[in-house]
């Protein structure tokens, strides 16, 4: 694996995968992100805001505990740590459920590049569900 860091920022690229993901924050204040190569190759450049770029990218995970209330966590792709085996992500507080995150993806238009995937996994559960109920 490949990595580019920063301050408060660490970037990723697995030749075995192709893939290019990222990390804001560590630890239980931590977002990932599925990256693009463009994005990769872009940020560590001078004057580039390279939080602004990763931010852009497919939100991952988020994991939050602040003094604005408890911690808790959003798992907006179910394989963030196959995706991310690297990441120092960890999970804080309650974790959101499969069908409020499924809600927030479908209103949040920031979310709108985890919808195809968060679909899929929903009809995948309830397939699951119907033939455990049999």
């Amino acid at each position: 694996m490949q990595f580019k860091e920063g301050n408060g920022w660490k970037c990723c690229y697995d030749p075995e995968t192709g893939r290019y993901t990222a990390q804001l924050g560590g630890g239980v204040n931590c977002d990932l992100y599925e990256i693009t190569k463009e994005v990769y190759d872009q940020v560590d450049a001078p004057g580039v805001e390279a939080w602004r770029l990763i931010h852009n990218g497919r939100h991952l995970f988020m994991s939050v505990d602040d003094r604005c209330g408890p911690p808790y966590t959003v798992i907006l792709d179910s394989d963030y740590e196959k995706l991310c085996p690297w990441s120092t992500a960890v999970v804080s507080g309650r974790t959101w459920d499969d069908n409020f995150t499924d809600a927030v993806v479908e209103v949040l238009a920031c979310e709108a590049d985890n919808r195809e995937q968060r679909r899929e996994k929903r009809k995948a559960r309830e397939k699951n569900a119907t033939q455990e109920e049999k």
